[in-house]
C-alpha cells in the first residue's frame, strides 16, 4: 500500500508497520449516534463531519459538530483551540485509560481540503488510523496505519468513499454512513498485530462520521 505524507524521508513509509484487522465488532452503544443523526436531518449542511471521542466501548461526551475547514483535537492544554478531550467528564478508572489520555497532549488536526480530509499527528506519539478510503478497492478487510508524530495522512477521499462497497467490514456495514467513517486511535493500536483485535479494546480513540451530502 501507499502513503501520503505530506513531508517524510524516502525511507520513512517502508518503515511504517501496518496491520489487517480481521472479524469484527460493532462497538456502537444502542442509540449511541442519536446525536449525530438529529445533525444528519436534511437542511443541516452547517457541518462536514462529527466527532466521538470513545474511551474503551464507551463513548465519553457529546458529539462534536464541525463547521470550521480545520480542527485541532487535543487533550488539556490551554494554548488549544478546538475539541478539547480533558473537558469531557470520564469516569474511567483503568490505570491503562489514564495513561493514555495524559499521553494525547496536542493530539491531532483534521483538516478538510479540495482533495479529501487530511489527519496531521501533532502529538509526541504515534496515532492510528482505519479508513475505507485508505485502502486497494480490492482488499477484503481494511489496514490499520500508524502515523508517527509529525506527519500526516489523507485519511478520507470523498471521490473513493462514494464509490466503496465493504460487505466484509463488519465494524463499517453495521452504521448508516458506510465508508463514511474514520476511526483513529491515540498511542495504542489494534488488528492482527496487536493483542488488541478491534478498535473498541483501545483506550482512548475517535470516530470521525463524514457528512455525505
Amino acid at each position: 500500500f501507499s502513503f501520503s505524507f505530506s513531508s517524510a524521508p524516502a525511507d520513512c513509509p517502508d518503515s511504517v508497520p501496518s496491520s489487517t484487522e480481521t472479524g469484527g465488532t460493532n462497538c456502537l452503544a444502542p442509540g449511541g449516534l442519536s446525536d449525530s443523526q438529529v445533525l444528519q436531518e436534511p437542511g443541516d449542511r452547517s457541518h462536514w463531519c462529527v466527532v466521538a471521542y470513545w474511551e474503551e466501548k464507551t463513548r465519553v461526551g457529546r458529539l462534536y459538530s464541525v463547521q470550521e475547514p480545520s480542527l485541532d483535537i487535543f487533550y488539556d492544554l490551554p494554548q488549544g483551540n478546538g475539541f478539547c478531550l480533558g473537558q469531557l467528564n470520564s469516569d474511567n478508572k483503568s490505570q491503562l485509560v489514564q495513561k493514555v489520555r495524559s499521553k494525547i497532549g496536542y493530539g491531532i488536526q483534521l483538516t478538510k481540503e479540495v482533495d479529501g480530509v487530511w489527519v496531521y499527528n501533532r502529538s509526541s506519539y504515534p496515532i492510528f488510523i482505519k479508513s475505507a478510503t485508505l485502502d486497494n478497492p480490492d482488499s477484503r478487510t481494511l489496514l490499520v496505519h500508524k502515523v508517527f508524530p509529525g506527519f500526516s495522512i489523507k485519511a478520507f477521499d470523498y471521490e473513493k468513499a462514494y464509490t466503496l462497497q465493504r460487505p466484509n467490514d463488519h465494524e463499517f456495514t453495521q452504521q448508516p454512513w458506510t465508508g463514511f467513517t474514520v476511526q483513529i486511535s491515540f498511542v495504542k493500536g489494534w488488528g492482527q498485530c496487536y493483542t488488541r483485535q478491534f478498535i473498541s479494546s483501545c483506550p482512548c480513540w475517535l470516530e470521525v462520521i463524514f457528512n455525505n451530502r
